[in-house]
């Protein structure tokens, strides 16, 4: 005798959507920028003492970051040629562009399930959060 099968939202079948699949992908995502995160900055930490541990830091002036650190190109390229401060610097970035590629992924998933209202609102939240990091 075979028992019968309700369906429900947390049977889903393989490749389909649902909250909880949802949920997992989310929080892969923000392991896996955490995680990167701190291996950039751990490793471009290392690498910067291996080559300027021998400097005496002056705390009297405060110096900040030169000009070719402060856009996202100057990062990168730099992080390319293995300067310790452009690699921390990559790291920072991949920290801060983790929660905005959850709200992204987010807006993304409640377009897959069709619920348009949370599409609009996470839209906006996602315009708000990139107003503040790009626009001056």
């Amino acid at each position: 005798m075979s028992t019968p099968t309700t369906s429900s939202s947390s049977s889903a079948k393989p490749g389909q959507w649902n909250d909880q699949r949802i949920e997992i992908i989310i929080g892969a995502l923000l392991r896996t920028g955490v995680l990167l995160a701190a291996a950039l900055v751990l490793a471009g930490g290392a690498l910067y003492l291996n080559r300027h541990g021998h400097d005496v830091p002056n705390y009297h002036v405060f110096h900040g970051e030169s000009g070719a650190l402060k856009s996202a190109g100057a990062i990168v390229t730099g992080a390319r040629t293995l300067r310790g401060q452009a690699i921390i610097q990559l790291g920072l970035l991949v920290l801060i562009a983790t929660p905005v590629a959850r709200v992204a992924f987010s807006a993304i998933a409640f377009a897959i399930e069709r619920d348009y209202m949370y599409v609009v609102i996470t839209l906006i939240v996602l315009g708000i959060l990139l107003y503040s990091l790009i626009g001056q």
